[in-house]
C-alpha cells in the first residue's frame, strides 16, 4: 500500500484509517495558543489602522509576514519580514496560558517517535518555546516557517514533514485546525483530519471533529499506524 487506507466505520459514528505517519500542525491543534496570537495581531492591526476582524480572517495558519504582505500590498518583503520578526520574538516572551488541548499529549505519547513530526507556521524557536511550555513532548522531525519558501496553503511544509520520515506523503494524515493548512494538506494528497470549529470554513478536510479527545492509535502487525477517528467521511 501507498495511499493512506480510508477503510469507513468501524464502529457507529467512527471511522478507522491506515497510514504511515502523522504530520500534526501545532498552534490550536495540540496546544491553544489562540489569545496570544489573537492579541499580538490586535496590536499589529491597530498601529497599521487595519480592522483586525480583517486579520483575523486571513492569518490562521499563514506565516505572519504572507499575512502582512496581503494586507499590506504596498510595503516591502523586507520590512514585512523584520515586522513578523519582532512578533514572533514578543511571542515568545508571552507564554502564560499555554497549555496542550484535549487528547494532544495521550496522543503523541503513544506514537513512535519516528512516526509523526509537527509541521507549523511559527519560527522554530517559538515552536520549541510552545511545545515546552504546553509539557509536549519534542518532535525528532520539525518543520516551520524557517524551513519553507511558501507558507500554507502551500503543500510544501507537508511535503518536507513527509519527505523528513521517509514516507510517501499520500500515506500520511495531517491533523489541522485553519483553512489554510486543511489547504495544503489536501494538495499534498493526504489524508486530512480537522480539529476544531474553523477547520472546514474553507475546503472541508476528509475527517473533523472537535479536538483530539477521542482519536485513537495503534501500531498493526503489519506496521501500519491504525486511528481511529470519532467522525465520519465527509
Amino acid at each position: 500500500m501507498t495511499l493512506a487506507d480510508v477503510r469507513g466505520a468501524t464502529a457507529p459514528g467512527h471511522t478507522t484509517i491506515l497510514v504511515d505517519a502523522i504530520l500534526f500542525d501545532l498552534d490550536n491543534t495540540l496546544l491553544d495558543s489562540g489569545a496570544v496570537v489573537e492579541r499580538v495581531w490586535t496590536e499589529w492591526a491597530a498601529r497599521h489602522g487595519i480592522d483586525v476582524r480583517d486579520v483575523l480572517a486571513v492569518s490562521p495558519g499563514r506565516p505572519g509576514h504572507e499575512v502582512m504582505a496581503e494586507l499590506l500590498p504596498g510595503r516591502s518583503a523586507e520590512l514585512n519580514h523584520a515586522d513578523n520578526a519582532v512578533m514572533l520574538a514578543r511571542e515568545e516572551r508571552m507564554l502564560d496560558g499555554i497549555e496542550a488541548l484535549p487528547g494532544a499529549l495521550r496522543l503523541l505519547r503513544g506514537l513512535p517517535a519516528e512516526r509523526w513530526a509537527i509541521v507549523t507556521s511559527c519560527s522554530r524557536s517559538l515552536a520549541r518555546a510552545r511545545i515546552a511550555a504546553a509539557g509536549l513532548p519534542e518532535p525528532e522531525v520539525l518543520i516551520t516557517a524557517d524551513d519553507v519558501r511558501a507558507g500554507k496553503p502551500d503543500p510544501e511544509c507537508y511535503r518536507l514533514g513527509a519527505e523528513a520520515l521517509g514516507v510517501d506523503p499520500q500515506a500520511t494524515v495531517v491533523v489541522e485546525d485553519a483553512p489554510a493548512g486543511v489547504a495544503a494538506g489536501l494538495a499534498l494528497g493526504a489524508t486530512v483530519l480537522g480539529v476544531g470549529p474553523r477547520c472546514a470554513e474553507g475546503a472541508p478536510p476528509t475527517l473533523a471533529v472537535p479536538d483530539l479527545g477521542g482519536v485513537r492509535v495503534a501500531e498493526t502487525p503489519a506496521g501500519w499506524l491504525s486511528l481511529s477517528v470519532p467522525a465520519v467521511l465527509r
